[in-house]
């Protein structure tokens, strides 16, 4: 090579390398056409009609594989796993092609793996018969194979639309192709109708995809309208399960056809493992010669529907199928709606059944044409024997009969090889008695090939007969969208009773109640202690408020669990507080209900609703949370309106009820003044009038706002122990 590279422009070497390549994988292997096989498909089965297939024993695979090298150049192993699809016992076909018998591993299992080619027995389907009808009366083309030694057809001349009644997929360069799987009888009931009538409403007769697998398809009718219409889309399939309720276990007998028991599986474990379904206790695969079987087992008093719903939205046990209608027509790939490939099945059968009808007014024609030869001589046999006798020359024979009774070549030919025996009348008028009947069948047979309303006949025909011989009831379940439960985020947070605890230092603890039953003694650190404590649950959303003016929301159930014996989590971190920043008081809440009551050190107090909080977007932090004009002496939650003592400075007590505090929907409301000031007095204290101690309330109350009553000596001693 003397070390001597050539320049070739990127474009060039595509043309010349990439693009035949990607042809070839397009038109020779990857896209199904019109009578809905891949050329590897379609070279097997032939083989195999080619063997005998059709009628008598099963043969070994591995037989069928080496045969089918004569069409299809490729390892034993290639043509022998296209086999494996098309047979009855991996069940990947609504209507298998292949009858088998032995181990062809399962659709449904990745892992399962097909027997061996020596081990497993074949032959075709009795519906594939209706593939290869009439294929030897010329209705389809043939083409040489590989090495130029036999032929083969380019497509079967298929009586059904196969194409939409078993499923393909393929991968080609740059384009793909994924067909589902339709009902037998839908589809000939959709394909007769719209022969009929072009303008029918095809959800009527073709109500979903079916599929080998079964399951239950989840019907959004607009989507599906879209599929049909332009062969682009998707759709949702789950799987089936049943309730075994003395066993506690759920069984899982029928799953979508996109995946595989063995992904189920790993992903329900995953799940177990990581915690976030507690209520399933084991996952296994008992899948036995009876059917597929995913057991799940699930702890007692636990909901079968509940567990299955959130497993939909988080296994496989849901999944999408894709479509992609992609079809060969005339070498060229197409992505077209339902009605499009029926009407591309529909002139591909017309032409079948016209080819069909002229290959057998051909071959009419000829019998007519001999049986017309051996009329004439009914007329005199004897003339014909004595030409026959009296011809000294061999060779002569025919032309003397063509002579003698003005008939051609070909019936000379037929005449003279009559046997002696059957020169006799009634041997001649039998034979010629189906003259008549042979006219009228040509004529009718002429007529076909004429008029496009008889070839439509006939199709619609066949179809009703295949419907009623192969067809059978949907395996797939149809439920409407609308009858589907929605799962939502919140269905998969674990719901349970729980405390919170505040820690002076900035901590907060979620501890279970059934972990605090069993527990000793709160962890704190030596100098901490708890400043608030609330009972909740996880699905409820906390308020935590600061010293700066904010208000912090988070979900309890975001919050980590803790223990008794933990110091819990420092909130500085978790909430990224500002140097200073300290958090004063939590409030947790399902519905916001109730409202704040905020006491400042000036006497005034604001009564904010909680539903002040509460936001539209899932904002974590809101400013200007309260009053920031004068310092905060303490807040509280008001379910309903309540009684309060308030203390001054001065020792002054005002005893007051909420209800006399209106609300104010802005949170950092300054308020109302209630417990007025006096020579420069402050708000000290507030308390729930419950907890103050004061022996004669009533004698402290007063209407807001008020400046209220020196407190007595009596009370005295009992407040302030009661304050401290």
């Amino acid at each position: 090579m003397n070390g001597k590279h050539i320049e070739q422009k990127i474009v060039d070497t595509l043309k010349v390398n990439y693009m035949p390549y990607a042809m070839s994988v397009i038109v020779s292997r990857a896209i199904p056409e019109i009578d809905g096989l891949k050329p590897s498909h379609r070279k097997l089965l032939y083989t195999m009609y080619k063997m005998g297939l059709l009628k008598g024993t099963k043969t070994k695979s591995a037989n069928v594989v080496g045969q089918t090298m004569k069409l299809n150049p490729h390892g034993d192993m290639a043509i022998y796993e296209t086999m494996v699809r098309l047979t009855t016992g991996n069940m990947a076909l609504l209507h298998p092609l292949v009858e088998s018998k032995g181990n062809l591993g399962r659709v449904y299992s990745r892992d399962m793996r097909f027997a061996a080619p020596r081990y497993t027995e074949v032959k075709l389907a009795p519906i594939s018969e209706e593939l290869f009808r009439d294929i030897d009366k010329d209705n389809v083309d043939f083409i040489d194979n590989y090495d130029g030694t036999m032929k083969e057809p380019v497509l079967l001349p298929a009586v059904f639309p196969n194409i939409l009644v078993n499923p393909n997929q393929g991968i080609a360069v740059g384009m793909a192709s994924n067909i589902c799987s339709f009902n037998l009888k839908e589809i000939c009931n959709a394909t007769i109708a719209y022969i009929k009538n072009d303008d029918i409403d095809l959800m009527k007769y073709l109500k979903a995809p079916d599929f080998s697998t079964g399951g239950q398809i989840i019907l959004n009718e607009q989507e599906m309208r879209k599929i049909y219409a332009t062969g682009r889309g998707s759709f949702k399939v789950r799987a089936k399960y049943r309730f075994d309720k003395e066993n506690s276990c759920i069984d899982i007998y029928e799953i979508p056809y996109t995946t595989s028991t063995e992904a189920i599986i790993e992903a329900v474990a995953t799940l177990i493992k990581s915690g976030k379904m507690r209520e399933i206790s084991d996952v296994r695969d008992e899948t036995d010669l009876e059917g597929l079987k995913i057991t799940i087992d699930i702890k007692k008093n636990s909901d079968p529907d509940d567990i299955m719903n959130k497993l939909y939205k988080l296994t496989p046990l849901e999944d999408s199928f894709g479509c992609n209608f992609n079809i060969l027509i005339g070498q060229k790939p197409m992505v077209m709606g339902i009605l499009e490939i029926l009407d591309h099945w529909i002139q591909f059968r017309m032409d079948c059944i016209r080819r069909k009808s002229e290959f057998d007014i051909k071959k009419k024609s000829e019998a007519l044409h001999l049986l017309t030869g051996l009329s004439k001589i009914l007329l005199d046999i004897d003339k014909a024997l004595r030409i026959i006798r009296s011809t000294e020359q061999d060779a002569q024979v025919v032309p003397n009969l063509m002579k003698g009774f003005g008939i051609d070549k070909i019936q000379a030919e037929f005449i003279a090889e009559i046997k002696l025996r059957n020169l006799n009348r009634e041997y001649i008028l039998r034979q010629t008695s189906d003259i008549e009947k042979l006219k009228n069948e040509i004529e009718d047979l002429k007529d076909i090939v004429a008029h496009d309303a008889r070839v439509l006949e006939i199709i619609c025909n066949q179809l009703e007969e295949i419907s009623k011989k192969y067809g059978q009831d949907r395996k797939t379940e149809i439920i409407g969208e609308e009858f589907i439960e929605e799962v939502s985020a919140e269905n998969f947070i674990e719901d349970y009773n729980l405390r919170l605890f505040l820690t002076n230092q900035g901590y907060l603890k979620k501890i279970s109640l059934i972990s605090l039953r069993s527990s000793g003694e709160q962890k704190l650190k030596d100098d901490d202690f708890i400043i608030q404590e609330i009972e909740t649950h996880n699905k409820a959303d906390l308020l935590l408020f600061s010293n700066k003016f904010v208000v912090y929301k988070t979900r309890i159930h975001e919050l980590p669990d803790s223990k008794a014996s933990q110091l819990g989590d420092y909130l500085s971190n978790i909430l990224s507080l500002e140097p200073g920043e300290e958090i004063i008081k939590i409030h947790a809440t399902d519905n916001y209900s109730g409202h704040f009551l905020f006491a400042y050190e000036n006497g005034k107090m604001a009564k904010i609703p909680v539903s002040s909080y509460a936001t539209k977007t899932n904002r974590k932090k809101l400013s200007n949370a309260y009053y920031a004009e004068s310092p905060l002496v303490e807040m509280f939650f008001l379910e309903e309106d309540m009684e309060f003592a308030a203390f001054s400075s001065i020792d002054k007590v005002l005893v007051f009820n909420t209800s006399q505090i209106n609300p104010k929907a802005t949170r950092d409301s300054q308020g109302v003044w209630v417990l007025k000031s006096k020579k420069g007095s402050t708000l000290s204290k507030i308390v729930p009038l419950s907890e103050s101690n004061l022996k004669d309330p009533e004698y402290y109350r007063a209407n807001v706002p008020a400046i209220g009553c020196y407190l007595k000596e009596e009370d005295k001693e009992d407040t302030q122990m009661s304050l401290l």
